[in-house]
């Protein structure tokens, strides 16, 4: 550990966050989901969507661009399909209950298709999987980014798509589930903005500065005129991108991305395909068989014998019992999310007694 960064309990930071919030104007309900969400994320090892996202939203909120207490509306029902409007809110909550929505309207289907439509950020995409898993829920996700362009379409040299993420959960009998989640550039956004905020470089031939040319600096990503993050797999992750943008928005009634947006905010459209396995003839069979694929996938001879072959949701459920004694938050995002807590009127000493009390 670096002597500048910050070692955080998750039960103090979450406690940080939720008071920031409520200070903010959040209800404690929103103020909960809110911090076990963003604090989750930093758990499970993915501090780009973790609580560095705080100081973007308390900027998108002051500016009239996020709104607090909101939840999503409905638009459309029919059978099995629900259509949601979040109306800007925050996607911790808007997320949550449209995931209620679809486990519920899954159990009485056999599936279910939800789409969620202006939502603010939703955060770790996975999250929402785990939600459905947790239920006995397979779950597929759609989503589409509404934000400054970040990262080049296969072929191009400018940014005219964002980092368009995928999940899909399976659940397992007694066993951990298996969650996929993956942004369709090959780093996300907030990763290059943790490697900038700690000093780093990002991956070689995952970056280009705003010429065009290959760059391992993130501060080319964020410069004016921005660089751009490149898709991964070349043409299928932009494909993937592209499938996004019409499957989680253009579908449901969405924005699509065709240009830079007017607002700072950060706005999310999700479809989501809730199954449940209890519906289908191979259920009673269905973890048996996962299991006979694992195995036989994993008896490959590894690259690295120290690390194995890991599948989805396991190097998540690593971080998070190597993270459960303490976070480390570099100095930069500390210094921003106690600027953070100053904005809203919390006040930076009163975020480090919440952060660095004993647990």
């Amino acid at each position: 550990m670096k002597s500048s960064e910050v070692v955080v309990h998750h039960q103090a930071l979450s406690a940080a966050v939720r008071a920031l919030f409520s200070q903010a104007g959040s209800d404690q309900r929103e103020a909960e989901l809110v911090a076990a969400q963003l604090v989750g994320a930093n758990l499970t090892g993915h501090d780009s969507h973790g609580v560095g996202m705080v100081p973007r939203y308390v900027e998108v909120l002051l500016a009239g661009d996020l709104l607090l207490n909101a939840h999503p509306s409905p638009v459309m029902e029919a059978g099995a399909i629900r259509v949601l409007d979040a109306g800007y809110g925050l996607g911790q909550v808007a997320g949550y209950e449209a995931m209620e929505i679809a486990i519920c309207a899954a159990k009485q289907h056999g599936l279910s298709l939800t789409g969620l439509r202006n939502s603010h950020h939703l955060g770790r995409i996975g999250h929402w999987a785990e939600q459905a898993v947790s239920a006995g829920m397979i779950s597929l996700h759609f989503v589409n980014v509404i934000s400054i362009p970040m990262v080049a379409p296969f072929g191009g040299r400018q940014a005219r798509l964002v980092t368009n993420p995928i999940a899909i959960g399976v659940p397992r009998d007694g066993k951990p589930p298996l969650i996929l989640d993956f942004a369709t550039s090959k780093i996300a956004v907030g990763k290059a903005r943790v490697a900038l905020n700690e000093g780093k470089q990002v991956p070689r031939d995952s970056l280009l500065d705003s010429d065009g040319e290959p760059s391992l600096d993130p501060a080319d990503l964020f410069a004016t005129p921005n660089g751009a993050l490149l898709p991964f797999g070349d043409h299928k992750g932009s494909g993937l991108a592209l499938m996004c943008e019409i499957l989680g928005a253009a579908l449901i009634g969405g924005p699509v991305l065709s240009g830079p947006p007017a607002s700072r905010r950060i706005i999310n459209n999700m479809l989501t395909i809730a199954i449940d396995p209890a519906f289908f003839a191979a259920h009673g069979s269905l973890d048996d068989s996962i299991t006979q694929l694992l195995d036989w996938v994993r008896s490959a001879k590894p690259v690295d014998p120290a690390k194995g072959i890991l599948f989805a949701g396991e190097p998540e459920r690593a971080q998070r019992k190597r993270r459960e004694s303490g976070i480390v938050v570099d100095a930069t995002t500390w210094a921003e999310l106690e600027h953070a807590a100053d904005l809203v009127g919390l006040g930076a000493e009163a975020w480090n007694q919440h952060a660095r009390a004993a647990v």
